[in-house]
């Protein structure tokens, strides 16, 4: 089996490459790449995201055909796709981040900022929370209902429809920190810097 973290530039994901690559051992081959031929044939791929909405939709593309490759592997062959953090929120319609700017588009709704309470929650939300598991999601497997997790954002997704919504976090809001929809993942937390349930967050997806 073959999984693909695809390499955009879009910030240090030298933690996504170790934690995969430690759950994987040498079970799977784990490559690290933008070539759109090695995406296509992978049997999962992964979209790590780091700094905001607009510079990581605007680094993916500036890869020529790369969107496209990355919408035919996940919507049109339906193989599974796990987005980590600005990841998940890049597969929204549209994000506010800096500047109005239109997302992937494969789960309808909008990436916008959190709403701090006129300053009453620090932004970034930083740090250790709890998720609520809301649905069953094959990534949560012998994951345990309001096991913390690690989050680094200022900016959540509101998906449209909320039958996509696998877990919840509590930061001013009820904030998405996971989605399942077919085939599709993501987790705004961070399951390579969460320790071992981010491990076994790993794991779970790569047993999909």
């Amino acid at each position: 089996m073959k999984v693909t973290i695809v390499d955009y530039s879009s910030g240090n994901i030298s933690s996504v490459i170790n934690s995969f690559k430690e759950v994987a051992k040498d079970k799977v081959n784990i490559e690290v790449t933008a070539d759109l031929n090695k995406i296509k044939s992978s049997d999962k791929v992964v979209l790590p995201g780091q700094g905001s909405f607009k510079s990581c939709i605007d680094a993916l593309n500036k890869i020529n055909g790369l969107t496209e490759a990355l919408t035919e592997f996940a919507i049109n062959n339906k193989k599974p796709l796990l987005g980590i953090c600005v990841g998940l929120q890049m597969f929204a319609d549209i994000g506010y981040e800096e500047s109005e700017t239109k997302g992937l588009g494969w789960i309808s709704g909008i990436v916008s900022k959190i709403d701090n309470q006129n300053g009453k929650y620090k932004l970034p939300h930083i740090g250790w929370n709890q998720i609520n598991i809301v649905k069953q999601s094959k990534i949560f497997e012998n994951i345990t209902n309001n096991s913390h997790m690690y989050f680094v954002h200022s900016y959540e997704f509101l998906p449209n429809d909320k039958n996509v919504i696998s877990a919840t976090t509590d930061y001013s809001s009820n904030i998405v920190c996971s989605v399942e929809k077919e085939n599709i993942f993501g987790t705004q937390f961070h399951p390579e810097k969460s320790d071992k349930l981010g491990l076994k967050i790993i794991d779970n997806f790569m047993n999909i």
